[in-house]
């Protein structure tokens, strides 16, 4: 049991790249697919046996005598030289981003059925993919995590640019320019720190940051969130998202929102605020607005799209905003909030951008207004896409509703004299109580947009050139029907499926970010 703990992350990283290259010794398309969905069951399959391994009762954030929250660890000397290590580990904040990556890599392979040109390429390069994120998500030596953080550019950069539309150069491109501005932050990061303190160890540099102040930490905790806001993305550093999602093939879209963005808001909560936490307090109010101008610019943006596909794309901007604003916020329900903000939107996002690329695979358009009445003539499709489309506006008892709430709750709470930001801003309490209630107005345009969006698909009268479609058939219903469960068993049951495995890390972590207020001389 002790050597399945200690390998299964390793040989969960390791999985995907190996079925990578078995792909290339296959001559059959047929069996191609076949090796490709069987490795990304498989990876699905071991990466839930993680669950049963997880002590949820574990220790503070970080490495205690007794495992803390930082479990299943494997540690094995990379280039000693510069003292790197083959580091990873898992605890709450990242369990549930992993569990979500093999899910929708799994289904996501699985929707690319309609994949004809160049089937191996196209299904090594989604497998390579999943290992990067995967080894983004449990690295614990911030080498290794920049490593995967920048090898998942590369697949991503020819899936959209081999596979997707007409524009698709131009698409990958700038997908590839925006992120590598943010990796050449992220980059400077990690040599300043490895400089200053002579290790690479997240967790050690963690310990290090409840006693980093002044202007040396200010600029690195900028540069830090510089880097995952353009991951995420938010205002202004978003637009390539658009035009990646709008050229990109359906399940690549799938997986860009659906994981690709949450390495930006696991990147806030690993890196950027636990290495610099004082930082943090002294630019809370910065970086919330952020978070709330890209609640507010992503839902009155997707209010004003033609586009199916792009009105989804802006909506992925505004749900990101919670994730900004909840890390900002500093309390354990805005936490809470924005890790579950990151798991439902993964399931979300990867429905509604399936639900896009079913009708415009039957229509060979994505213009809303020449939708209408598919409800009369796609009645499965109605139902499982109403589903999605609910649980994304955020509809109580489905998942899109618990994070938004978490956050707007833990965004009241940090008005609180008593909270870790009342330190450095003393009677900021109406300061925040308007950025709740700013957050309170985007789900409100969510909403509006959402709706507008489900009466221009299925309500009024069918076009004469729509009567004929068919509805969905047994490969799209085995896509969509589990992100709609998904979907629903989050939103009955969220302590469950994610803050039962999270509870300890998020006490852990407040504790950490608490405890600066004494180093810091605070409140």
């Amino acid at each position: 049991m002790d050597f399945i703990r200690s390998n299964i992350l390793t040989w969960l990283i390791l999985l995907p790249t190996l079925g990578a290259l078995g792909l290339l010794l296959t001559r059959d398309i047929r069996r191609t697919r076949q090796l490709a969905m069987a490795i990304a069951v498989v990876t699905f399959l071991l990466s839930l046996l993680t669950i049963p391994l997880f002590d949820r009762g574990g220790g503070a954030y970080g490495y205690q005598a007794d495992g803390g929250t930082v479990q299943m660890t494997n540690v094995v000397p990379w280039i000693k030289t510069l003292g790197v290590n083959w580091s990873v580990g898992v605890d709450g904040l990242s369990l549930p981003l992993v569990i979500l990556t093999t899910f929708l890599s799994m289904i996501a392979i699985g929707a690319s059925g309609g994949v004809q040109k160049s089937v191996k390429g196209y299904f090594a390069l989604m497998l390579l993919l999943e290992s990067g994120m995967l080894g983004t998500f449990v690295a614990l030596d911030f080498f290794l995590f920049y490593v995967f953080f920048e090898v998942t550019l590369v697949p991503m950069y020819f899936l959209i640019g081999i596979w997707g539309g007409p524009r698709r150069e131009y698409a990958a491109i700038k997908f590839f320019l925006y992120t590598l501005v943010g990796s050449i932050c992220l980059l400077i990061v990690l040599i300043a720190q490895y400089l200053t303190h002579g290790t690479f160890d997240l967790i050690r540099l963690t310990e290090i940051g409840q006693t980093s102040t002044g202007a040396h930490g200010l600029v690195l905790f900028v540069l830090a969130m510089v880097a995952f806001l353009i991951k995420l993305p938010a205002v202004p550093v978003h637009t390539w998202l658009p035009d990646a999602h709008v050229e990109a093939p359906t399940p690549v879209s799938m997986i860009l929102a659906g994981v690709l963005l949450k390495m930006g808001g696991y990147g806030i909560l690993r890196v950027a605020y636990p290495l610099f936490p004082e930082a943090g307090r002294q630019l809370w109010l910065i970086f919330a607005i952020v978070g709330v101008v890209a609640i507010l610019y992503g839902a009155l943006a997707a209010m004003g799209q033609r586009d199916f596909k792009r009105l989804v794309a802006y909506s992925s901007i505004s749900h990101m905003g919670f994730v900004i604003l909840g890390a900002a916020m500093m309390t354990p329900a805005s936490i809470h909030g924005a890790i579950f903000m990151m798991v439902a939107h993964g399931i979300t996002s990867a429905a509604m951008f399936f639900v896009v690329g079913v009708i415009s695979d039957r229509t060979h358009h994505r213009e809303l207004s020449r939708f209408g009445g598919f409800a009369q003539t796609m009645p499965v499709y109605w139902g499982l896409a109403s589903v999605a489309i609910f649980a994304s506006m955020g509809l109580p008892g489905l998942c899109g509703f618990v994070g938004e709430v978490m956050v707007i709750l833990g965004t009241f709470k940090a008005a609180d004299p008593t909270s870790i930001i009342a330190g450095v801003a003393p009677g900021s309490g109406l300061t925040i109580s308007i950025l709740a209630c700013l957050a309170c107005v985007g789900v409100l345009l969510s909403a509006g947009y959402m709706l507008w969006t489900l009466q221009r698909l299925f309500m009024g009268a069918i076009r004469p050139e729509n009567q004929a479609l068919p509805d969905l058939d047994r490969r799209e219903m085995g896509v969509l029907i589990p992100l709609t469960v998904m979907a629903i068993l989050l939103g009955v049951l969220p302590w469950v499926f994610v803050f039962s495995l999270t509870d300890a890390t998020v006490a852990g972590l407040y504790r950490l970010l608490d405890a600066t207020r004494a180093v810091a001389g605070g409140g």
